[in-house]
């Protein structure tokens, strides 16, 4: 059953001064946040406090996804230039970009050791690069989509992706696990058990789907999700769902009950036309999204007790 701490209160909004934002992600411990921006940049942000960090610049069109390392001092990113650039986190200078993809990059992430960076492109593979090597060149490349990938999650020996379905690539057994879904998968998540694989689909859908056998146990709908990639997340107590939606607000489900705990943006004021990306903290109720240009942080707290 859900928890019912809810990150129900708007501690902050404000204009990342970007152009349009075209995807949030917290770091590992929650502490800080990535925004990537249609202007070609990547900005690290204090969300809490709204304060500007840094700006990595280099990107040779819209960024579209960018991933923090564990140790925080990588930052992966890619997009339309279909280059995976990696910035050092201090200095903000570019130490690597990867050129392979066919097509841009709509998905980055390190795996949970932090060795290995993964990008998800268009052109349908996945590229697994060791960041330890000179030589740039991917140890793994995971080509059996029939689609172009469009989100990305992964665990200590596994690798999902969503697509025109969803696949888990064990990589130590090297089997494939394939779901369809019957429609575009914009947003997958292991459950933090990684016993189950959360879909978000267009549609409207989200999907809970038991790993062991495939077996779908949950469908959470009522988000409106008709014509863009929407994220969907898992809160940190791993009894609620939060959704992005195209009518300006996030849903949060209760994981067992199916039923919308509640709805965030009702205060807003305009609401934005619709809300794509958002991150969860990873350990505490609190969510960070963004509409256009703007970021929004709700939280189980209230600003003065943070």
């Amino acid at each position: 059953m859900s928890s019912a701490v809810l990150p129900t209160n708007l501690i902050n909004s404000f204009d990342c001064r970007q152009g349009a934002v075209r995807a949030v992600r917290f770091n590992v411990n929650g502490n800080y946040c990535l925004s990537c921006g249609s202007d070609k940049s990547v900005k690290l942000w204090n969300p809490f406090k709204g304060t500007l960090l840094k700006t990595y610049t280099g990107a040779g069109s819209d960024v579209l996804d960018a991933s923090s390392s564990p140790d925080n001092s990588i930052i992966a990113s890619g997009g339309y230039d279909k280059v995976l650039t990696l910035h050092d986190v201090e200095t903000g200078k570019i130490q690597r970009r990867v050129r392979g993809h066919g097509a841009y990059i709509n998905a980055v992430l390190f795996n949970e050791e932090g060795i290995a960076v993964l990008s998800g492109s268009n052109d349908g593979t996945v590229r697994i690069y060791d960041i330890r090597q000179r030589n740039m060149e991917p140890v793994q490349v995971l080509d059996e989509a029939t689609d172009g990938i469009l989100c990305l999650d992964v665990s200590d020996h596994e690798v999902a992706t969503g697509s025109a379905d969803a696949r888990i690539y064990d990589l130590r057994t090297g089997k494939i696990f394939i779901d369809y879904m019957g429609d575009s998968v914009t947003s997958v998540k292991l459950t933090n058990d990684r016993q189950c694989l959360i879909t978000s689909t267009m549609g409207g859908h989200i999907r809970m789907i038991e790993k062991a056998n495939g077996q779908l146990l949950t469908e959470y709908t009522g988000h409106q999700h008709k014509e863009y990639k929407l994220d969907c997340a898992i809160l940190s107590s791993d009894c609620e769902i939060a959704s992005a939606s195209e009518d300006g607000f996030i849903y949060i489900y209760d994981v067992v009950e199916s039923t919308i705990l509640c709805r965030l943006g009702e205060d807003l004021k305009p609401r934005p036309r619709h809300i794509g990306t958002l991150t969860t903290h990873p350990t505490r109720p609190c969510i960070v999204a963004a509409s256009q240009s703007k970021m929004y942080v709700w939280d189980s707290v209230s600003h003065e007790d943070l």
